[in-house]
């Protein structure tokens, strides 16, 4: 499912205009984002959490050159499911 056949089925269950539900999904992932970029975490009961982790410096190589590196350090992140979406 893609941005816009989310945006379909969120009008059609919810009741809404396309409009009306283009602007509700664009509000949730623009709080989402600045909730995480501050370093926070997005908790949805039954549906899963959002958390920023930070990502360890780790070695590597080139798979071209095979030359050793360093990947550096960075903050990622990750989706653990709530007990709605387990299988």
């Amino acid at each position: 499912m893609n941005k816009s056949e989310l945006i379909n089925a969120m009008a059609e269950k919810a009741g809404l205009t396309k409009v009306q539900a283009k602007n509700a999904l664009d509000a949730f992932m623009g709080a989402t984002g600045e909730t995480l970029k501050k370093g926070g975490k997005l908790s949805l009961v039954g549906f899963g959490t959002f958390e920023v982790k930070e990502r360890a410096k780790r070695k590597g190589h080139n798979p071209r050159t095979n030359k050793a590196i360093t990947i550096p350090a960075k903050k990622v992140v990750k989706f653990k499911p709530g007990a709605a979406l387990k299988f």
